[in-house]
């Protein structure tokens, strides 16, 4: 337990932790900024650097990879009551990351992430939903994000709970070969039907926005509809490939922005959306179906949309409600 012996300053012991399988090749940094949380990365350096952090009683560098059986010396710190308060979550958030969760196995953890939320901590964001499981699994040696969806989308969120399980997620993402499916509100009737847009996208050096670009990477996405209402309609959208927003772009750029988007959409109609209850961006990361390669375990996984979305959708006197339950993980 963490002792105070100066004001202001709170002392956290030495711990010795036995490196596991599921931790198996990964980087001893990496491993350390998991573990000392709210401790800057330059921090965890100098400690490495200096020795204080030892496996099996011997020095290593960052780049160590960690191997089962392994010992390692978490050295003891003195930090300030602003870190140590920073180093622990508001419990509410960390009760509700955890109540997202749809599956769990031995392989992977899979979470309704809500809107709003980040996946993982960064400039001005302290926690994200990778942090926050970290602190609600604390014995777990690896919880790693086998991929990424924006802050303000809402849906399926894929966690490894082991380095080999992290690295077939991550060449499935790359392949391709994950189906990825999203329930989204779009400006205006839709009246093509099902349509398929194929525009590579390019992301700006600043600023952070993506543009349609012939140069730029492939990007795929297929829109299906779903409901039609008087302003706008509810389509699922299916995409396989992962560019940084690229259902967002994509359906910009063929004149029906999301719902609520406030970097491609359209201001009028997000005003008008906000009329219905929306405070977000209505897109949601509804399914995943994928096959992990070792286990030939098929995952078909469901999130079910968040409840102020269900309510919007009410609102404008939708009659499909897609809130659809139970999770579904396949057959080995």
């Amino acid at each position: 337990m963490s002792e105070v012996v100066d004001k202001g300053m709170t002392r956290e012991p030495v711990r010795y932790v036995e490196i596991g399988p599921e931790a198996e090749g990964q980087r001893v940094d990496n491993f350390l900024a998991g573990r000392m949380k709210g401790i800057p990365a330059s921090h965890v350096y100098r400690l490495l650097r200096s020795g204080q952090v030892r496996i099996n009683g011997g020095r290593v560098k960052a780049g160590y990879r960690l191997r089962a059986g392994d010992r390692l010396r978490i050295p003891p710190m003195w930090i300030r009551d602003r870190e140590a308060q920073r180093a622990a979550p508001p419990r509410a958030w960390v009760k509700a990351a955890l109540a997202g969760i749809l599956l769990e196995d031995d392989d992977v953890i899979v979470i309704n992430k809500p809107g709003g939320m980040a996946v993982h901590s960064g400039s001005n964001i302290d926690w994200g939903l990778i942090e926050l499981l970290r602190h609600g699994r604390p014995d777990a040696q690896v919880l790693e994000l086998a991929h990424r969806i924006d802050r303000h989308t809402s849906g399926c969120v894929v966690v490894a709970k082991y380095r080999p399980a992290l690295n077939a997620l991550h060449e499935l993402f790359r392949r391709g070969a994950v189906r990825k499916c999203y329930a989204t509100l779009l400006a205006g009737q839709w009246r093509d039907g099902v349509r398929r847009v194929n525009r590579p996208l390019s992301r700006h050096p600043s600023g952070g926005r993506v543009s349609v670009d012939d140069g730029g990477k492939p990007a795929r996405t297929l829109f299906r509809p779903v409901e039609h209402f008087g302003v706008a309609t509810l389509v699922q959208a299916t995409i396989d490939t992962g560019r940084t927003h690229q259902i967002r772009v994509h359906a910009a750029s063929i004149g029906h922005p999301v719902a609520g988007d406030t970097k491609y959409g359209d201001f009028e109609f997000n005003r008008r959306m906000r009329a219905f209850g929306l405070s977000r961006m209505f897109l949601h990361a509804e399914t995943l179906d994928f096959t992990m390669p070792v286990t030939g375990r098929r995952y078909r996984l469901t999130a079910p949309l968040d409840p102020e979305l269900i309510s919007v959708l009410t609102a404008m006197g939708g009659g499909n409600q897609r809130a659809c339950g139970k999770v579904v993980s396949g057959d080995r």
